[in-house]
């Protein structure tokens, strides 16, 4: 079992089944929803979804036509997306406290990716385990 939460805390949830494989998506809507370079994301069957707490505070956002992205209300934090139709949710990982047994895949979308995030180099730059010193 896979559990996570926004991060308020108000929602969490619990995942019964191994998610599916971890893509990095790099579309302009992903981009913006997230504030980030990608979303790493993956399927998750609806049947194996449970949330635990925070129903209500739980609302969406229509994307497109068939595509609605939900999110906690109260802290914005981004749980998942569904298409009309799929049996799955396209479930964020940013969210989840445990860890996936899982490593991501693949980037899709890096024909819209951001101008600024580089696929080949950004990987390599210096790491720090806290805040940077000095900034």
């Amino acid at each position: 079992m896979i559990k996570g939460s926004c991060l308020c805390g108000k929602i969490s949830y619990k995942i019964s089944s191994p998610i599916g494989e971890i893509t990095h998506c790099h579309c302009t809507t992903c981009r913006k929803a997230h504030g980030s370079a990608f979303s790493s994301v993956a399927a998750v069957s609806i049947d194996n979804f449970e949330l635990i707490s925070g129903k209500k505070l739980l609302k969406h956002y229509s994307s497109s036509p068939d595509k609605a992205r939900y999110f906690c209300s109260n802290c914005g934090s981004h749980i998942y997306a569904h298409r009309e139709g799929q049996s799955h949710y396209i479930f964020r990982l940013g969210t989840l406290d445990d860890d996936p047994q899982t490593r991501p895949s693949n980037h899709i979308w890096v024909s819209l990716k951001a101008p600024w995030y580089d696929l080949k180099t950004d990987c390599s730059l210096p790491k720090h385990e806290k805040w940077a010193e000095g900034r």
